[in-house]
């Protein structure tokens, strides 16, 4: 018998969870042994039930191929084949939210992707390198539905990763006023140039909800719990605008920052390149041993060049400049599939196994 967690993807079909399973591909501790889906691909092979949508670049793993995909509203059916699930399904918020605590409910654990439950107050919302002891949460949760075992955990909107890393490795100098723009690539909206050929050579200047999310996420991760709950920071103010650009993989983030410190440029690249988490410091297998790169040239961060850096999972930081109107501005680049949704639910996963929430059934 396998040492391997038995992992569940809910939502396999779907771009996300195809990058799950890619991902998961050949990991030390989980092994994908079970993957749901809607009714229309219950029943099919993988292989069957995604057909031509198979939008990795890499090849669908020989593991998952004869998978036969289970209904995902069957929960009690499902929940019996594995210790725990990633959630990427595709429904509405309000569905989601409720399928992922009636998983829960069957002590199975639930780290999803989708952003249902981000706001809800006793489900933690983590950067593994920016606020795992907010997992500790997870015991009022537990409370809440009555469990031992299962509970959710979700990660944060992809749009963020590229500046609030940054800003957190900047926190001793005080940042309070941030200005960002976010240029997001089409694999965000599950999209490839293939499914949305009116992204080729456009832009569009909005996605809906992303604004939101990408001004009061931070403040949420770099919040503390009281009460059973978490309580978002109230500073920094953050104000951004979310465009969509012709780029598949990775968003880039034009940002600007007033300090209530005054920091030197040399003092806030070592901060980047410095900072590291409780990811590094347990060698988790998906964290990177760089979380954040600064690269010296003008011309950097590209998506060509640097959206893989550490597998996906690392955040690259150029262009840091004084600036006339505030004190500094930089560009951010993360990978949005894999640091942004698959990757880092996977990581946020190893640190719940590491801390001892997820274990075998």
């Amino acid at each position: 018998m396998s040492e391997k967690l038995k992992v569940g993807i809910l939502g396999g079909t779907g771009m996300v969870g195809q990058r799950f399973i890619a991902l998961l591909e050949n990991h030390p501790w989980f092994e994908v042994t079970t993957i749901a889906a809607s009714e229309r691909s219950a029943g099919k092979t993988y292989k069957e039930a995604v057909g031509e949508r198979w939008k990795m670049i890499t090849p669908m793993p020989e593991a998952v191929k004869d998978l036969v995909v289970m209904n995902v509203n069957q929960v009690d059916k499902v929940a019996s084949q594995v210790d725990f699930v990633f959630s990427a399904v595709d429904m509405t918020k309000d569905e989601i939210k409720r399928i992922e605590e009636e998983y829960a409910k069957t002590e199975t654990p639930v780290v999803s992707n989708n952003s249902a439950h981000r706001w809800t107050p006793d489900v933690p919302m983590v950067v593994p390198e920016i606020n795992p002891e907010h997992m500790q949460v997870i015991e009022f949760q537990r409370k809440r539905l009555g469990t031992t075992k299962g509970f959710v955990a979700v990660k944060p909107n992809c749009s963020i990763q590229s500046y609030a890393p940054v800003l957190t490795a900047w926190k001793e100098f005080e940042p309070y006023e941030v200005v960002a723009t976010t240029y997001q690539a089409i694999s965000g909206a599950g999209k490839t140039f293939k499914d949305w050929p009116e992204m080729v050579e456009n832009i569009i200047p909005y996605i809906g909800g992303e604004e939101e999310k990408s001004e009061k996420e931070p403040l949420r991760i770099w919040g503390e719990i009281k009460d059973g709950v978490i309580v978002p920071a109230s500073s920094p103010a953050i104000t951004c605008q979310c465009i969509r650009v012709p780029v598949l993989n990775g968003h880039t983030a034009a940002v600007f920052v007033k300090f209530r410190k005054n920091p030197s440029k040399e003092e806030l690249i070592e901060k980047l390149v410095s900072f590291k988490g409780l990811p590094q410091e347990l060698d988790l297998p998906s964290a990177p041993k760089q979380f954040i790169q600064y690269l010296q040239e003008d011309n950097r961060p590209q998506v060509n060049l640097d959206v893989d850096f550490e597998n996906g999972m690392g955040i690259s930081v150029g262009r840091l400049r004084e600036d006339s109107i505030y004190d500094w501005k930089f560009v951010g680049l993360s990978h949005n599939t894999v640091r942004g949704a698959a990757g880092g639910a996977i990581l946020c996963a190893e640190l719940l196994k590491a801390q001892g929430y997820i274990s075998h059934k």
